[in-house]
């Protein structure tokens, strides 16, 4: 009786030994499955009322919230944020030279309107471009090897900052305002030939005052034109208040006889609901509208820019401890239950990782070399001579 008690001690020792390593081989599986099916798969929030000009309605003060999407844009806005960040240390190791403006800050914006529209609509922005380059498709790989001037680059290395593009994406422009025509005209060829497309053009406060502008809002108006005109006030242009810039700064009314939003632009589900607004608006024939994000950015105008000489320290740091975009969303997933800490941290790394993979490409890649330095010039052309800098220098272009 005893050996038989002594066998069965040894023998549920030995299924406890093998249980416990059982669970701890699997206990991040286990947990996984059990949390995931705890999630809340969707979830509605309240957005901020936008305010509205010419407009007998407005878009929705609810928004629903898949985990899948929230995830999404999360993850998408922490890699534009990371993205930035290393840009800016990169610039500050003499890596990246020349122009630079940076996002962040602004997250919810880019992110918010890609979430707001289709892939197959078409989108134009200013030289504050990185952002929408990767929300339009391209690789954070390919937007700092743009950066850093290398063959693997978005333009092959000869357009930097301010010049990057993608399919149904114009750039990336560095004249101030001279995008919105554009954006303009590419709503135009969207009615001609009856896509049933939407254009965005963007500009900032500091390009809200340029004539041309205006010119194209009397265009777009005059042909009903499916243009969603944005302007993403950050507040301060290069470094010049609205309040001293602007006689009028209630940019969303500038279109005058063109309806208008102005939105929080902090908050990726009211620019999200706000875009979708607009765009079926154009859809609908009833274009162009003229939207007016309220947003911020953590950097100076461009790297030249410190940021604190025409605003405080303090100021910059309550805007991003109460209203940073990121953080917003990652509040509402917690507090709903759409994700855990653990999750979001999981996601975190794996970004800065991306980040650090494509920097290392950035600052190894070749630089493309002189003989490339004039092709594409041409769309589907045969090769031709350029000149070079000096009238006997001779270069090809090849398309």
């Amino acid at each position: 009786m005893l050996l038989s008690l002594n066998s069965m001690r040894k023998m549920l020792t030995i299924i406890t030994n093998v249980l416990k390593g059982s669970a701890s081989k699997n206990v991040a599986r286990v947990v996984a499955a059990r949390t995931y099916a705890d999630f809340t798969a969707e979830a509605a929030f309240d957005v901020k009322k936008c305010d509205t000009h010419r407009l007998d309605d407005a878009p929705p003060t609810k928004s629903v919230l898949t985990r899948e999407d929230a995830l999404k844009y999360y993850r998408t806005m922490q890699v534009i944020r990371r993205m930035e960040l290393k840009a800016d240390q990169l610039y500050k190791q003499k890596i990246i030279r020349g122009f630079c403006h940076l996002y962040d800050g602004q997250e919810a914006c880019a992110v918010g309107i890609e979430a707001g529209i289709k892939p197959t609509d078409h989108l134009i922005t200013a030289y504050r471009a990185h952002g929408y380059t990767y929300t339009r498709g391209v690789s954070v790989r390919e937007i700092l090897a743009e950066l850093t001037g290398r063959r693997g680059g978005c333009a092959k290395g000869k357009g930097g900052s301010m010049h990057m593009y993608a399919n149904n994406f114009y750039g990336g422009n560095g004249i101030v305002g001279a995008q919105v025509p554009l954006g303009a005209g590419v709503a135009l060829a969207c009615k001609y030939l009856g896509t049933d497309q939407v254009c965005v053009s963007l500009y900032g406060d500091g390009a809200a005052n340029q004539g041309q502008i205006f010119e194209a809002y009397n265009m777009a108006s005059l042909w009903k034109l499916p243009c969603i005109f944005i302007c993403e006030n950050n507040k301060y242009a290069m470094g010049t208040s609205v309040e001293r810039s602007s006689a009028s700064t209630e940019y969303y009314k500038r279109g005058n006889f063109i309806p208008g939003l102005r939105v929080d632009g902090m908050d990726i589900l009211c620019v999200k609901e706000a875009t979708k607004y607009a765009a079926d608006l154009c859809r609908a024939g009833k274009g162009p509208i003229v939207m007016e994000l309220q947003t911020y950015r953590y950097h100076g105008h461009s790297m030249s820019d410190p940021g604190v000489s025409y605003r405080t320290r303090d100021e910059i740091q309550e805007v991003r401890s109460k209203s940073d975009p990121i953080s917003l969303l990652k509040d509402r997933m917690l507090a709903n239950n759409m994700a855990s800490v653990e999750e979001l941290k999981e996601i975190d790394v794996q970004v800065r990782k991306e980040i650090e993979e494509a920097a290392q490409f950035a600052t190894t890649d070749p630089e493309p070399p002189l003989e490339e330095l004039c092709n594409h010039i041409f769309y589907n052309d045969a090769p031709l001579e350029v000149r070079g800098t000096l009238p006997w220098a001779k270069l090809k272009s090849v398309s």
